[in-house]
């Protein structure tokens, strides 16, 4: 009965395994057409305390005001602007799929010349262009910056960044992007990271959910999807019926280090050749005492500096490991690691070496 129960458990426990290893297809692939777009644009935001370009550093600050109140019937020809409450600022946004004319979008506000700060400040009606050079959308509102800055006369303190903020729901879209999906015949799924393995898995798992043939790999990072077979009513339903079917990817073993905060990650399916490691640390220690000889008093003579140098030299006892057997996994290397105390730039030096002797069977990323 024990046994039984014992095989039980380990067969509910592969399911679970197997089921939380699954991945919907739409967090895998980019379904061709449905992207966003990127828009930019040139604005001026005004209402800040005194903490907007010097007009005299930033000539284009005042160009763009001149603009805006020509346009609005001011007359300011032959003026001069010497206003610290303005800043001109970029303007950008992403114009996501299957925007509709009315809807809101985010956009993100970057001073350009030498302002402060934009806490605040408001941007004035500002079009965003796309690559084609048309507008796509308007952008205005009050901006909320995620930093601080305060000065006094001899001190300055910042904290964040205060020269650059957004605007939630900021733009409007005008435009629309001309693209007709029910128009498609055949739709390409692109893989986001490109294997082969995953490539087929998806296409056997669209096929399976179909029960025909309505799906083909291309390549590592293509499958081409017939619409026209699934004979379903438009390409939207089809869509929405294949972005939601599981599907296992499959990972290359690879082994991601951050030498700056000593980060390691590494992926189930690392493994180890049968290496040896030892490691040990050498300390020198040089510290200079010098003593300075005077002659006796009302004694003929001159002040001496006698050099005196203390020289140490420590080895630490570092640390040895036996022989690593064939085949075992990464992290149970990390876990040994870990136990003797290593320090996690050293664990990065080993795992650096470990590499260089060609037993580490996984990509090395080092950032």
């Amino acid at each position: 009965m024990r046994a039984f129960l014992t095989a039980l458990l380990m067969f509910v426990l592969s399911v679970q395994t197997s089921f939380a290893n699954q991945i919907r297809i739409k967090d895998l692939v980019e379904f061709d057409g449905v992207r966003g777009n990127d828009l930019i644009g040139y604005g001026l935001v005004v209402g800040l305390n005194g903490t907007g370009d010097g007009l005299r550093n930033a000539p284009f600050t005042e160009e763009i005001m001149s603009n805006i109140l020509e346009r609005l019937g001011v007359n300011v020809t032959g003026e001069q602007f010497r206003p610290k409450n303005v800043a001109a600022v970029f303007v950008t946004a992403e114009l996501p799929a299957f925007s509709r004319a009315g809807s809101k979008i985010d956009v993100n506000i970057s001073a350009i010349g030498d302002a402060k700060s934009l806490l605040g400040g408001t941007l004035i009606m500002t079009p965003l262009n796309a690559a084609d050079g048309q507008i796509y959308a308007v952008a205005q509102g009050t901006i909320i910056a995620g930093g601080a800055a305060a000065e006094g006369d001899a001190a300055a303190v910042v904290k964040g960044v205060p020269t650059a903020g957004t605007i939630p729901s900021g733009a409007r879209v005008e435009r629309e992007i001309e693209f007709e999906l029910s128009s498609l015949s055949s739709l390409r799924l692109a893989l986001r990271q490109a294997d082969f393995t995953t490539a087929g898995r998806i296409e056997q798992a669209i096929n399976r959910n179909f029960g025909k043939r309505v799906a083909v790999m291309l390549d590592a990072g293509t499958v081409q999807i017939d619409v026209t077979a699934t004979k379903r009513r438009s390409t939207a339903h089809a869509i929405g019926e294949i972005e939601n079917i599981l599907v296992t990817p499959e990972r290359k073993a690879r082994v991601v280090v951050d030498q700056r905060s000593g980060t390691i990650v590494m992926g189930e399916d690392v493994r180890i050749s049968r290496v040896a490691v030892s490691q040990g640390g050498l300390t020198l220690r040089i510290q200079e005492a010098p003593i300075a000889v005077q002659p006796n008093p009302f004694a003929e003579g001159e002040t001496v500096v006698v050099p005196r140098t203390n020289v140490g030299l420590q080895e630490d006892p570092g640390i040895s490991l036996a022989e690593v057997p064939p085949g075992t996994s990464l992290s149970e290397v990390i876990a040994g690691l870990n136990a003797l105390g290593v320090a996690p730039r050293d664990m990065i030096d080993i795992l650096k070496s470990i590499k260089a002797a060609g037993a580490l069977h996984a990509e090395f990323v080092v950032h």
